[in-house]
C-alpha cells in the first residue's frame, strides 16, 4: 500500500518510525467535461494574467503571498522546510485523552499507521491505547500546514485521524426556541428505541453509485435512462404527533 507520510510517532523518549497510508478509497466515478456540441474534452489551462494569457507550466509556478496590491513575497518548498523544527517533522504526542471526549465534528481524514522498525515500541503503544481506551493527541506539519492529530487503536490496528482545530469549527447557527410537549418527546424516544440496533457499516451500500454504473452501461448500449420508480415519495405529515404515531405503527408492522 502506498504511503502518504513518512516520519515518526514520539512520546516521552520513545521514537517509532512509521508511515501513514490512507484508510479511505472513495467511490467516485470520473466524468470528463465536454463541449455540448462537439463532445470534445474541455481543458483547464494555467495562464499568466499579465502575459497575454500565456500558458504556464507547473515547473514555472511558485507560491506567492500578496502583502499589498500586486506585491508578493515568494515562498519555495525549501523555505517551508526551513520553517519546520525537528518536532514539526514528527508526530509528537502532547497528551492522552479518552477517545469519547472528542466530538466527531473535529474528525477529518483517517490513516493506517504502519511501523518501519521499532516494532516492539509500536506494539506496546498500540496495546496500551487499546487496553486503556485512550487516544494520543499530537501535532505535526503535513505539507505546508500544521495539523492536529489523534492516534487511536481499533481492533488491533493503530490509526491516525487528522482533526480540525477548534478555530476552524464554526459556531452552530441559532435555532428558534420552541416548547416540546411530553407526549411528543415520549413518542420520539419510543420511535428511536424501536429503530435502534448495532451499527454494522457493511450493511450500508452506496446504492446511488451502483445506479450510476448501471446507467453508464445503459448509455454505452445506446439506451436512455428510465426514471427510477422503485421507491415512493415520503408522505408529508404536518402534524408532529400524527407523524410520530404513524411512524411507530409502520415500524411495528415492518417487524
Amino acid at each position: 500500500m502506498a504511503y502518504s507520510y513518512k516520519g515518526a510517532i514520539t512520546f516521552g523518549l520513545v521514537y517509532i518510525p512509521i508511515t501513514l497510508s490512507v484508510c479511505i478509497k472513495e467511490n467516485d466515478i470520473g466524468f470528463n467535461m465536454l463541449d455540448k456540441k462537439t463532445k470534445s474534452r474541455i481543458k483547464y489551462k494555467k495562464t499568466c494574467v499579465d502575459c497575454n494569457d500565456k500558458v504556464v507550466n507547473n515547473e514555472d509556478i511558485v507560491k506567492g503571498y500578496q502583502y499589498e496590491k500586486d506585491k508578493y513575497v515568494i515562498f519555495t518548498n525549501k523555505d517551508f522546510e526551513k520553517l519546520k523544527s525537528p518536532k514539526d517533522k514528527n508526530i509528537t504526542i502532547e497528551q492522552f485523552v479518552n477517545l469519547d471526549e472528542i466530538d466527531p465534528v473535529y474528525f477529518d481524514k483517517a490513516y493506517y499507521v504502519n511501523p518501519v522498525g521499532a516494532d516492539k515500541a509500536y506494539k506496546v503503544l498500540l496495546q496500551a491505547l487499546e487496553k486503556q481506551k485512550k487516544a494520543g493527541i499530537a501535532k505535526t506539519v503535513l505539507g505546508t500546514k500544521e495539523v492536529l492529530i489523534v492516534i487511536r487503536a481499533r481492533n488491533g490496528v493503530m490509526l491516525v485521524n487528522t482533526l480540525y482545530f477548534h478555530s476552524e469549527v464554526q459556531a452552530a447557527p441559532a435555532v428558534k426556541k420552541v416548547s416540546v410537549a411530553k407526549k411528543e418527546l415520549d413518542l420520539a424516544i419510543n420511535l428511536i428505541e424501536q429503530m435502534t440496533e448495532p451499527f454494522k457499516p457493511e450493511k450500508f451500500k452506496d446504492e446511488y453509485h451502483l445506479k450510476v454504473k448501471k446507467a453508464i452501461k445503459q448509455k454505452i448500449a445506446g439506451n436512455e435512462i428510465v426514471e427510477s420508480k422503485d421507491e415512493k415519495e415520503p408522505v408529508k405529515i404536518i402534524n408532529l404527533m400524527e407523524a410520530l404515531q404513524k411512524s411507530l405503527v409502520t415500524k411495528r408492522k415492518a417487524e
